[in-house]
């Protein structure tokens, strides 16, 4: 498999919206449809940019899609939506969304509480979607793996997780099991509700 990760940057947006509308839910799942988006925003930007535009967008599933669009656009613009696209002869077949702690607001719109203060130079690995004619075949491991050499050499001092608690697998986990994460050398430093923080050291 010819595998290639790059970081999301403006010139990857086209490729960035082919995966999501062309691969990523393409088996149904209930965690779509998704840009990824709402971790990036607070519960009042959700509000007014989101729900406040899907009218304005035509209304309904359709609006809600055209006004989600909107938004996914503008972060990618901003750099305010970070991570990386894994992609095999040229087309995107994986996502993972990676993250200054900085870049999130104290409280997301979806409950998520990731931030923390630029000096301490922490990232955060929010989300995977793997296509699912590629799952299983080592995609997730390699966009964790780059999300932490790239962190390193950027001089973060740790990258930190947080994967549900599961007692069977689930195909559409889109934290990522914690095996993923023993995989790359994270260790288990704590449970809140009914996730684990698994954390990467890069100080060592």
């Amino acid at each position: 498999m010819n595998l290639e990760i790059k970081p999301l940057t403006p010139e990857l947006t086209a490729d960035f919206f082919d995966f999501f509308d062309s691969r990523a839910f393409s088996d149904n799942s209930p965690e779509g449809p998704c840009y990824c988006t709402r971790f990036q925003m607070t519960k009042e930007q959700e509000k007014a940019e989101l729900f406040g535009q899907v009218d304005a967008c035509g209304g309904g599933s359709v609006g809600f899609m055209c006004a989600l669009r909107k938004i996914a656009e503008c972060q990618i613009k901003s750099g305010v939506l970070q991570g990386y696209l894994a992609f095999v002869d040229g087309v995107s077949i994986g996502w993972c969304n990676a993250n200054d702690k900085a870049n999130f607001p104290i409280e997301s719109g979806n409950g998520a509480h990731f931030y923390a203060p630029a000096e301490k130079r922490e990232k955060v690995v929010a989300c995977f979607e793997i296509a699912p004619d590629f799952r299983g075949k080592g995609v997730a491991t390699a966009l964790l793996q780059r999300v932490v050499a790239d962190a390193k050499a950027e001089g973060y001092t740790a990258v930190e997780s947080y994967p549900r608690l599961r007692d069977k697998r689930y195909e559409w986990d889109f934290t990522g099991p914690i095996r993923l994460y023993e995989k790359v050398g994270f260790i288990k430093v704590s449970e809140q509700d009914n996730a684990v923080v698994m954390r990467k050291d890069l100080t060592i």
